[in-house]
């Protein structure tokens, strides 16, 4: 179901990723593809954890991937504990605005977003200058998780890029196990090592590299010791892509979301007699990673530092703009 249009512009994006990289073989059907069971797109994703739901005023993506998105529908829709399944979720979904219900998934956690509430246009690139520097050799430190982030750093790999991944021993990434295909496809090309994410030694090891790739929300990372004031005040020649599902700063930088409702964020869908239908297995993921990847080798190419703010939806938008579904 991915139009034709699409796939041309993931090929134009990793055309410019090979005029940085020839090494980067990719092409755009394997760019789209894990290891997963999955079902046809429609009006749930093809792994069946997100669906599009009509509100009073619009229409919505509702993503129930984790247990607790699941525990924490009473809270955000006034429903019974233990009520569960779609056909529950949808009236209450129903009657009330997107605003609302996109502001109170958001103060919860839960990853809930506007089909084409993302605007398209010119993405962000660097948000935070650091001291332009040539630097040091291209290593890559990855802290991400899933599908975008790790793609990201896998790209840098295939480009030649020596790219460490960091393993949380307290929230390991669950993609070795649940998609082991794809973790050998976007992580086999590592160095991997396991750290508790508030040793020391992880800004000793950011310290030393030219990129750092992050999939996490700006006030967890700070938990952390990772600003942008912090690290770039400690090595400057760094390029941090910041992943994040709706952006870096503000509101937004505060909400959740994965590939397939950041996809409908970004207007990443079909539509059929009125109603947007999914195309594909949570776009926003693969794309977002290709962009990344991109812009951090332009960085490194023009000897610039500086935070990248990559947001899933706004690539989404991107994409679907470039592709004529929006």
């Amino acid at each position: 179901m991915i139009p034709e249009a699409l796939h041309d512009a993931i090929a134009g994006e990793l055309a410019q990723v090979r005029a940085l990289a020839p090494e980067v073989k990719m092409t755009p059907r394997e760019l789209l593809w894990r290891d997963a069971d999955l079902g046809p797109p429609g009006v749930l994703s093809p792994n069946r954890h997100c669906r599009l739901i009509e509100a009073a005023n619009g229409w919505l993506a509702v993503n129930l991937a984790r247990k607790e998105d699941h525990d924490l529908l009473p809270a955000w829709l006034g429903m019974e504990p233990g009520e569960t399944g779609w056909d529950v979720i949808e009236p209450f979904v129903r009657r009330r605005n997107l605003a609302d219900l996109i502001d109170n998934a958001a103060l919860l956690g839960l990853p809930v977003a506007a089909v084409g509430e993302a605007m398209p246009g010119p993405l962000p690139g660097v948000i935070a200058e650091a001291a332009a520097t040539a630097g040091g050799p291209a290593t890559v430190i990855d802290l991400s998780a899933l599908w975008a982030g790790p793609l990201c750093a896998g790209l840098l790999a295939d480009a030649g890029l020596a790219v460490t991944r960091v393993e949380s021993v307290t929230r390991p990434d669950p993609t070795p196990q649940s998609n082991p295909l794809l973790d050998a496809r976007i992580n086999g090309r590592k160095h991997r090592i396991a750290l508790r994410l508030d040793d020391p030694a992880l800004i000793d090891l950011i310290d030393g590299a030219r990129v750092l790739v992050t999939s996490g929300r700006p006030h967890a990372l700070a938990r952390l010791g990772l600003t942008p004031k912090g690290l770039f005040a400690r090595n400057p020649a760094l390029t941090w892509v910041a992943i994040t599902a709706h952006g870096f700063r503000g509101a937004a930088a505060r909400r959740v979301g994965f590939g397939d409702d950041c996809a409908a964020a970004g207007g990443l869908v079909g539509w059929d007699k009125g109603r947007p239908c999914f195309i594909g297995d949570a776009l926003a993921d693969p794309l977002t990673g290709l962009h990344g990847a991109r812009l951090a080798l332009e960085q490194l190419a023009a000897g610039r530092s500086g935070l990248i703010d990559v947001s899933l939806a706004v690539t989404a938008a991107d994409f679907a703009a470039r592709s004529g579904l929006r």
